[in-house]
């Protein structure tokens, strides 16, 4: 007979390991499953700085290895393993991993989102290292650098602006001659003096070794003559969007237009009652740990009440 838990935990990260401290203290005994990148895209960073508590800042792996110890102290159960598909149609609901399954009371929804990448080795082995996919989370590292900002995109023009704040000097590289961003995220990059474009260029290589200075430089394609150059850099950040993890529940929850999955106003509660949805595969404008790690508290608490109610 399969046991049937109080709350499955899908994902990790912040949002996903707060949730289990909190279901843990409330005494629910999440399960965990961490999936594909256990602890988020948190692992994949280096130095993180704005996260409270740490005023000398904490490596991003250390830091989820932490969330990931205060779960299990709990009693959270974490698993090293990837749900592969969900029945949400009706209590118990049902999760798979393999072709074991697994039943739950309630569910909480941490899957994330992923930075969309242009798929170069290179700039996985830099990542981290002179490479990021978010302005917010490491502008404050390039004070009086230059950096290239790749993507047309609001997500490229907002991520261009907020690095003017720190940069000597911001170049965004664009496949194209014109921008598709909306005309007012055009306008105020392109009225900004430290803004300048790089147009009908494409990135085929980042150059630099992670174990010494990082990205130095990065190569660059015409994609109108074929010509090829380098060009010196400090840091390259891809404003080519987020992609929400939530093709698991793609016909199953409802998803707005992006596929992030749609929860009810001031709450994490999706469209299907019992199960709840917690961080970046919610959120697509804040995206940072600190609120990630919030909106895991308010699920959890909400699953505290759900499951009282019943």
């Amino acid at each position: 007979m399969i046991e049937i838990s109080k709350v499955i935990i899908i994902g990790s990260g912040p949002a996903g390991l707060t949730a289990a401290i909190y279901a843990g203290r409330a005494n629910l005994k999440p399960l965990v499953f961490e999936g594909v990148q256990p602890g988020g895209q948190l692992t994949i960073t280096t130095d993180v700085e704005n996260y409270p508590g740490f005023p000398d800042g904490v490596m991003g792996p250390d830091l989820m290895d932490s969330f990931r110890k205060q779960a299990q102290r709990f009693g959270a159960d974490t698993r090293f393993e990837n749900v592969d598909k969900v029945d949400f149609s009706r209590s118990p609901f049902k999760v798979f991993v393999g072709d074991k399954e697994y039943k739950a009371l309630s569910i909480i929804i941490s899957t994330g989102a992923s930075a969309k990448l242009l798929g170069l080795d290179s700039e996985t082995r830099l990542m981290g290292h002179g490479v990021s996919a978010c302005a917010t989370c490491d502008a404050f590292f390039y004070k009086g650098k230059k950096v290239l900002v790749v993507g047309g995109g609001d997500s490229a023009m907002e991520e261009a602006s907020y690095l003017t704040k720190f940069a000597e000097k911001v170049t965004i590289v664009h496949r194209r001659d014109t921008f598709r961003a909306s005309k007012i995220m055009q306008d105020r990059a392109l009225s900004n003096e430290k803004i300048d474009v790089m147009w009908n260029s494409s990135i085929i290589e980042m150059n630099g070794d992670p174990s010494k200075n990082g990205l130095e430089s990065v190569t660059i394609k015409d994609t109108i003559t074929g010509d090829i150059r380098e060009h010196k850099c400090d840091g390259v950040f891809l404003g080519i969007g987020h992609e929400p993890n939530s093709q698991l529940f793609s016909g199953i929850l409802k998803l707005d237009s992006s596929g992030y999955v749609v929860t009810k106003s001031d709450s994490t509660q999706t469209t299907i009652e019992g199960v709840f949805a917690a961080g970046d595969i919610q959120d697509h404008v804040f995206r940072q740990a600190v609120t990630a790690a919030g909106s895991g508290c308010m699920a959890a608490i909400e699953v505290e009440r759900y499951l009282e109610s019943k």
